[in-house]
Order: C-alpha cells, then structure tokens, then sequence
C-alpha cells in the first residue's frame, strides 16, 4: 500500500453539515482498498479564483493509504462528486518529512539547552 494525500475542497454550503461529504469521501477510498489515517480540517477559505461559480471552499485534507491501481479509481469518482469542487492527490515526500522532523527535534533540543543557561543567568544577575 502506497501513501497519499488527498486534497478534497468541498462546496461552501457543506460547512454547517460536512460529515456527510467526508462519510461520502471515506467510502469511496475504503471501496477501493485504502484507508484514511488522518484528517485536517482547514475549515473554510476563500479561493484565489472562482471554481464552478464559488469564491470560497471548505478545505480538507485526507492522509491516506491506498493502493496504486486505486488511484484512477478514486479519482473517476471523486470527479462526478457533486460536493467536491476540486481534489488533489499526491504522494508526500517521505525523506523530506523526516528531515524536517529531525531538524524541528534539534530546533527544540538546542532551545533547550539554551533555556536552561539562560535561566541560571538570570539568577545570578539577580542576587
């Protein structure tokens, strides 16, 4: 099974009651052999250009696992979808996203190194 991201916007009209759309979504990547491992809700947003009459669209983003032969497959029904306005699936980078984790871990380490001098500093400073 491969990894991908789906990038669904729904119509706006759908941000009051999106579950259905997203329960719609779901089926339609589990009856192709994949599951869904995390969700982002992004919420509404306004577009950079009008698509199928909208100024605005609600944002979702599916983190997914499907196999290769189901893309095509989710794709042909993701088109005549009348709530998705447009969609996008793409396969992440898995060595950047590591990378980026491993640069954000020593981010953190080092801040706290610095933290924890900065702290002792302030104390002497104060006595």
């Amino acid at each position: 099974m491969n990894q991908y991201e789906i990038a669904v916007l729904y119509h706006p009209d759908l941000e009051v009651d999106l579950s259905k759309a997203e329960d719609r979504v779901t089926k339609i990547v589990t009856d192709n052999g994949g599951k869904i491992t995390a969700t982002d809700n992004w919420g509404k947003r306004k577009l950079n250009y009008v698509i199928k009459g909208n100024e605005h669209a609600v944002y979702v983003f599916y983190s997914v696992e499907l196999p290769g032969e189901g893309v095509a497959k989710v794709e042909s029904t993701l088109n005549i979808t009348d709530e998705v306005i447009r969609f996008l699936i793409t396969r992440p980078d898995l060595k950047a996203i590591a990378k980026a984790e491993a640069a954000k871990a020593l981010k953190v380490e080092q801040a706290a190194r610095r933290g924890d001098r900065g702290d002792d500093d302030k104390e002497d400073k104060e006595e």
